[in-house]
């Protein structure tokens, strides 16, 4: 349970922030209230498959690994643009969007590749997500929303 939360919350800081090493992902998690050291900060960058990026000043950060990035961008942004809400109740996240859009949802929760989601099923306009916990579905609310603001 402890290393889905600390995954989680890695994936929020680096959507959130442009984390360039791992001294600054361990600074940021301890300001969490996540005690890591390096070799587990390691781990979780292997297990989550995270990758270095340039960024448009030309510095470095952290992001997920994602075949295409034009394609990753694309789906963010489609996301964005569909959902009209998210919210959760105990272990589980609703997502509810556009008519004919919760493939697309879905999708982007899929490329998450979370390890605290068990999985989800989308209708027409509606997403649901079944999550190891209720801190975990917490959790993932907060990164869609994000998404979906940020």
């Amino acid at each position: 349970m402890a290393r889905n939360a600390r995954q989680l919350k890695i994936l929020e800081l680096i959507t959130k922030k442009d984390i360039e090493t791992q001294d600054e992902l361990a600074a940021e998690l301890m300001l969490a209230h996540y005690n890591v050291t390096q070799a587990t900060i390691s781990r979780d960058i292997k297990e989550l498959g995270l990758i270095k990026i340039t960024t448009p000043d030309g510095r470095q950060k952290y992001s997920k690994d994602v075949a295409d990035h034009s394609v990753a961008n694309k789906i963010v942004n489609v996301f964005k643009h569909c959902v009209l809400s998210i919210d959760h109740a105990v272990n589980i996240v609703v997502i509810k969007t556009l008519s004919g859009s919760a493939n697309t949802a879905g999708l982007m929760i899929d490329k998450l590749n979370n390890g605290g989601v068990l999985g989800c099923v989308a209708g027409d306009d509606t997403v649901m997500i079944v999550t190891r916990s209720e801190d975990v579905a917490v959790e993932i609310v907060g990164i869609l929303n994000e998404l979906v603001n940020g």
